[in-house]
């Protein structure tokens, strides 16, 4: 298994980044870290709005078809004006000339790939990581697109030797390379709650089985 970076993100982990030097949002399925940004318009009251949106999902402030920040007509001037209830912000043009108005910043932020950190999870699902070895469970947040292998280095924190095991589920070995669906452990989240039960009383269980070695990660 190679180090990679995570790719998907769980709304808790994008709402843990929410300070002025450490802001992310995510917004239309992707999650950006802001903080670069804030760091070069310190001190800006436009940043306001989005120092407000930190560590919050921000996708009602834009239109899903265009990708671009919502619109409306201007009841002053009757043209089409970016539209912000929240506030003016970074890269949003005064809704009047000004002479002041730089606009030599290239991409507006919501625009730009550099601030793009991973995809926000359409779905979290929790499993439980139980290690036959030790005895130990774990129980862990999982984005529901990533693969086993993924869903391992989250695991890692808890087990630094977690490859060193062989995963199972229902005593089938798990395909690493294949999400918890496509490895056939249902996400029965919809039948739970058409029931009026909770969820979270019935966590797939997955065991691990010590292949003696210690990979280590």
């Amino acid at each position: 298994m190679e180090q990679f970076p995570p790719r998907y993100f769980t709304p808790r982990e994008v709402s843990a980044h929410a300070r002025p030097g450490d802001l992310w949002v995510s917004y239309l399925g992707r999650v950006c870290d802001l903080s670069p940004l804030v760091r070069r318009h310190k001190g800006d009251v436009l940043l306001r709005p989005i120092l407000e949106a930190a560590g919050k999902d921000i996708s009602h402030w834009f239109n899903p078809k265009t990708r671009d920040i919502q619109t409306h007509v201007d009841p002053l001037t009757g043209c089409v004006k970016y539209y912000t209830p929240q506030g003016r912000f970074i890269h949003i043009p005064p809704q009047l000339p000004r002479s002041d108005w730089a606009n030599d910043f290239g991409l507006p932020w919501w625009k730009d790939s550099k601030y793009e950190v991973g995809i926000l999870a359409s779905k979290t699902r929790r499993v439980r990581i139980i290690n036959t070895l030790t005895l130990q469970e774990h129980v862990l947040e999982v984005c529901a697109e990533e693969s086993m292998w993924e869903i391992l280095r989250r695991y890692l924190p808890h087990n630094a030797h977690a490859a060193s095991y062989t995963w199972k589920y229902n005593g089938v070995n798990l395909d690493m390379d294949k999400t918890l669906e496509q490895n056939k452990i249902p996400d029965e989240d919809a039948e739970f709650y058409r029931l009026n039960l909770d969820a979270d009383l019935y966590t797939p269980g997955i065991l691990l089985y010590f292949n003696d070695d210690l990979t280590e990660f």
